[in-house]
């Protein structure tokens, strides 16, 4: 597969659209759980105005009145068409997928169909902190494999996980993050394939969280983990909320691959019953028609990693920031400035500026902390000056 092109002409960056003022008039939990004084730079919600195609559709159904349940195949032939333009992957089979509540939800009910309660479920650490509530919520074992030293997937360290969770000829998963939050680590054609022949001769199904997968910076390729040979039996979970700042307007899409379809034809229908009218609309025009934006966006977050690199070697210089090529969540190992296991909390106490706390990402996380730059380099900088303070 081959990296997409750019074309931003007449697309102003969103990053620079918003300034504080006007941000801390919303109501979303980015910034309505800590008090005014505090910078939030955490969880997965950007600063961006929302963009003009999906304005127009949704504007457009709300005259009508047109706000009842969802039905039909428009969402899934928007991704199948932007995945054909965007991945070169015309591996959609419209029949082959379903509409979800959203990406999590999708996992949930992909793992119960794979799984038994109690049986395993590998995921590798550090990793989105869901990952470990909703597995264990629904009754599972989550097995840890920490990604390599160089925060990438551990082939060795997976077929020995592979191999114990099913010698007792028992069902296991796995729950591949891909591109991985919160490193920002895409993960290779050939690092994909790899974990498809591995699941496939020790019997694990594989579950791709691929909700990123919009989000990767220009010049990297992403590749849906369907793509890759040996991966008919798997599942995967895709959605437009985070490339476009949808999490409030509830879709998503589960997709099987071939050896997988008739899982997928076991889930419940009302599953399906979740997802809001409105968010099916609103992530079908943003698939379809609002492709420039992004690439804008895109361009506006590659520059915001430059720009916090700068902003940490001139007043930070003790930690390190691991170089992500997706999402806009930047990963940054503050060990060396001695604040403990949780630096989030000093960060927060002594320089009112908000970040995600590591240890809940599971091994790896301790003295961590993850970072959300996708908002106006002003404010991006206004929170390292912060955290400088902090440290002070």
């Amino acid at each position: 597969m081959t990296s997409f092109p750019h074309d931003t002409a007449g697309e102003p960056d969103p990053l620079r659209a918003l300034d504080l003022e006007r941000l801390r008039r919303r109501t979303s939990m980015k910034w309505r759980t800590y008090p005014e004084d505090v910078l939030p730079l955490w969880v997965a919600e950007m600063d961006v105005p929302l963009a003009p195609p999906i304005v127009r559709a949704l504007t457009d159904v709300l005259a009508l009145g047109d706000t009842g349940y969802p039905v039909g195949t428009a969402y899934a032939e928007a991704l199948a068409g932007f995945a054909a333009r965007r991945w070169g992957w015309d591996g959609i089979a419209v029949e082959r997928t379903a509409v979800v509540p959203d990406v999590m939800l999708g996992v949930v009910e992909m793992i119960g169909l794979v799984t038994q309660p109690g049986d395993p479920v590998i995921v590798n650490p550090p990793v989105y902190p869901p990952f470990f509530t909703f597995v264990a919520h629904m009754g599972r074992r989550v097995v840890e494999v920490p990604l390599g030293a160089d925060l990438r997937l551990d082939p060795a360290a997976l077929e020995e996980a592979f191999a114990r969770a099913t010698a007792d000829g028992g069902r296991a998963a796995y729950l591949l993050c891909s591109p991985h939050n919160p490193t920002g680590t895409v993960h290779t054609a050939a690092e994909l394939a790899a974990v498809a022949e591995l699941a496939e001769r020790h019997g694990v199904r594989v579950v791709a969280d691929e909700i990123h997968a919009p989000l990767v910076a220009p010049g990297v390729t992403f590749v849906p983990y369907l793509s890759v040979p040996g991966a008919d039996r798997g599942l995967s979970l895709m959605s437009a909320s985070k490339g476009w700042n949808l999490p409030g307007l509830k879709a998503a899409l589960a997709l099987a691959g071939p050896g997988a379809a008739a899982d997928l034809a076991r889930m419940p229908e009302e599953v399906g019953h979740g997802a809001s009218h409105l968010g099916v609309i609103a992530h079908t025009a943003a698939l379809r028609e609002a492709t420039g934006w992004l690439d804008a966006l895109l361009l506006g977050l590659q520059a915001n990693r430059r720009l916090l690199a700068e902003l940490l070697a001139e007043h930070l210089p003790q930690i390190r920031v691991h170089p992500a090529e997706a999402t806009y969540l930047a990963w940054l190992d503050c060990r060396a400035l001695g604040l403990g296991d949780d630096p989030a909390q000093v960060f927060l106490d002594r320089g009112r500026v908000a970040l995600t706390a590591g240890p809940p990402f599971g091994t790896g996380g301790a003295g961590h902390v993850r970072l959300n730059l996708a908002t106006s380099p002003d404010i991006l900088t206004e929170g390292v000056r912060r955290m400088a303070v902090a440290v002070k």
